[in-house]
């Protein structure tokens, strides 16, 4: 693929929320010395000023500061420099997504670079899931760029041997996220980045948006139970055909769009009745065993038969079965979902409380269809929760062929997680919001760079670490459970 371009993309708010807080006291008489002893430029004289500018607390290491503990706060001749642990980041995110994380996600979408320093990007806190686990590898010789530019991150989404063959150049797309339970620009900035990068972007289940017509060989049309927005126009478009049969941040639960965020435009890509709050069955009340599913493939595959066929569903303890089913039907991607993921609109107690963890089923599914002789003609894809870099490649380990990525993306254009997302006016960044003023805050330019950005930097630890662990292709990593092991007892 082309090397994609970094641009610089900082947020368009004001003040960063950082770990920590620095304040300067009436005492301070402005010397300067905390300029020139920061190793990390969080204090600033501008050119043509006496005084010292308000400090940039997002710069500050704390305790980890390298030029010692605290070390501007001792050399201040008057004391009137102090730190404090910043009471906002204490709100930030939770378990799954920890302030770190969020922040160090911001920088990388930033920057297109890994965050120095010792902010963790890699994993969260939930004592569970991908966290409770890593990768073991040996001291390795340095890395030279030349040997990362060398590594294949490439991955085929079709295995069959009928059916056109679509490659990406990275393991992972963009997930399902439908016009009005997101903005449009945000939708937009997802698909310039698919397009930028030649993998794909789902419009979930509310329909197609013209809009995003221009970008269409890089847009996966999905067909939900509730079938709004699903037109012959919008099947014939497309390479990818997406059957959403579940979710797994609300297995058997359906789909709902609550009436503050069907505005008129929503309602007419839905066909519905605005401000009514609209939603998706759980099952297809047309698809009750393998035969049925075969037909809705067959439906889709008379109106586009050069598209390949993606089946997304939730985990179920026998969702090894349900993966063989599609398989028989005529799947060629099978998409595991899993219960981390989902929206703040999703119900807590159906996120942890049904179906199985991602990390289990991936597994169970990739060994099964090992069994059954048929791996190697299917592409299982794994999706919920997938949060970094390294959950991407644990889940390869695990046996997926790669990944689809939702949340990792809104918190590239600033998500805070603060969980607002079934209101209309409920998103203070403009992301997962239907309003006309709100949804201004996100310039589709400036959104697509910030997901470029981000996989860049993901793009680049995933090669440094099939380096760390002596592979040259991604491929090489899948069902590799030998390269993983427990953190639980370091």
């Amino acid at each position: 693929m082309k090397n994609i371009e970094i641009k610089h993309r900082p947020s368009p708010y004001r003040s960063e929320i950082s770990l920590y807080q620095i304040s300067l006291s009436d005492d301070c008489f402005h010397c300067g010395l905390c300029v020139d002893v920061c190793p990390y430029g969080v204090f600033e004289r501008k050119e043509g000023f006496n005084h010292v500018s308000t400090p940039n607390s997002a710069l500050c290491e704390g305790p980890n500061c390298k030029a010692g503990v605290y070390h501007c706060v001792t050399k201040c001749p008057v004391d009137a420099l102090k730190i404090d642990v910043n009471p906002q980041w204490r709100t930030l995110g939770d378990f799954r997504w920890t302030p770190e994380l969020i922040v160090s996600t911001w920088q990388q979408a930033e920057t297109g670079e890994t965050p120095n320093g010792n902010r963790e990007y890699k994993t969260g806190s939930s004592g569970g899931g991908f966290d409770r686990f890593d990768f073991m590898m040996e001291d390795a010789a340095p890395i030279t760029p030349e040997e990362v530019e060398r590594i294949d991150l490439s991955i085929s989404l079709n295995r069959r041997e009928d059916g056109p063959s679509v490659e990406i150049p990275v393991p992972w797309y963009g997930a399902g996220m439908s016009f009005g339970s997101v903005s449009l620009p945000t939708m937009l900035s997802r698909a310039k980045s698919a397009k930028a990068w030649n993998t794909f972007t789902s419009t979930g289940e509310g329909g197609y948006p013209d809009e995003l017509i221009p970008y269409k060989d890089h847009v996966i049309t999905q067909i939900a139970t509730g079938l709004f927005g699903v037109r012959e126009e919008t099947i014939i478009r497309t390479r990818i055909i997406e059957f959403k049969y579940a979710q797994g941040a609300k297995p058997g639960l359906g789909g709902h769009l609550l009436g503050d965020k069907n505005t008129p435009g929503v309602a007419k890509k839905r066909e519905a009745v605005p401000w009514t709050s609209l939603f998706s069955p759980f099952p297809f009340h047309s698809v009750y065993s393998v035969e049925d599913h075969k037909k809705h493939i067959d439906w889709v595959k008379s109106i586009n038969p050069d598209a390949l066929i993606s089946v997304k569903v939730s985990t179920p303890s026998d969702v090894d079965m349900v993966a063989v089913g599609s398989y028989y039907a005529g799947a060629n991607i099978i998409n595991l979902d899993g219960g981390y993921g989902g929206t703040g609109a999703a119900p807590e107690i159906a996120k942890k409380n049904i179906a199985m963890p991602i990390e289990y089923a991936i597994t169970k599914v990739h060994r099964f269809l090992l069994d059954e002789g048929i791996r190697d003609e299917v592409v299982l894809l794994a999706s919920g929760g997938i949060r970094t870099s390294y959950d991407i490649a644990k889940s390869i380990a695990l046996g997926a062929d790669g990944v689809i990525i939702g949340t990792s993306e809104l918190i590239a254009l600033g998500c805070v997680r603060c969980g607002n997302c079934e209101s209309g006016r409920g998103c203070p960044r403009g992301i997962a919001t239907t309003d006309s003023e709100l949804d201004q805050l996100i310039d589709p330019d400036w959104g697509a760079q910030r997901i470029s950005n981000l996989y860049v930097a993901w793009q680049n630890q995933l090669k440094t670490l099939l380096l760390q662990l002596g592979l040259k292709k991604i491929k090489e990593l899948r069902g590799r459970t030998d390269f993983l092991r427990y953190t639980d007892e370091e």
